[in-house]
């Protein structure tokens, strides 16, 4: 006997304004024969992301290496990229991203203007 196939919940919030709004925006996803409905809540307050306990985990465990891979990666760069725009070698690019290198002033600023941010930035970070 075939396992009946599961169809994923997908959760869809917006604010809009007016009931005539609301209502065509279930029509037309019924149109699609999606099954919608609308579930009201009041009681949702707004929370500053950087104060949730999220955020400083995740900035606790976000060293300079992992720093540096997700501007990389954001940035579409390879390491081989990234090392031939800063005149580094992609093995000490790799290095600073696993934390067996430190990230000196200097090649942060250099790592900074390949990656098309403010020198600043990467300085402060590290």
């Amino acid at each position: 006997m075939p396992e009946a196939e599961k169809t994923p919940l997908i959760d869809i919030r917006a604010r809009v304004r007016g009931k005539r709004k609301t209502d065509r925006i279930i029509a037309l996803l019924r149109e699609h024969g999606v099954e919608a409905e609308i579930v009201e809540e009041d009681d949702e307050i707004p929370v500053n992301f950087f104060e949730t306990d999220l955020y400083k985990e995740s900035k606790a465990r976000m060293t300079p290496g992992r720093r540096l891979r997700l501007r990389r990666e954001n940035a579409g760069l390879t390491q081989a990229a990234l090392a031939e725009k800063t005149g580094l070698t992609r093995h000490n690019i790799s290095d600073m991203e696993h934390g067996r290198r430190p990230i000196g002033e200097n090649v942060a600023a250099r790592l900074a203007t390949a990656l098309g941010l403010p020198t600043g930035v990467l300085q402060r970070q590290w």
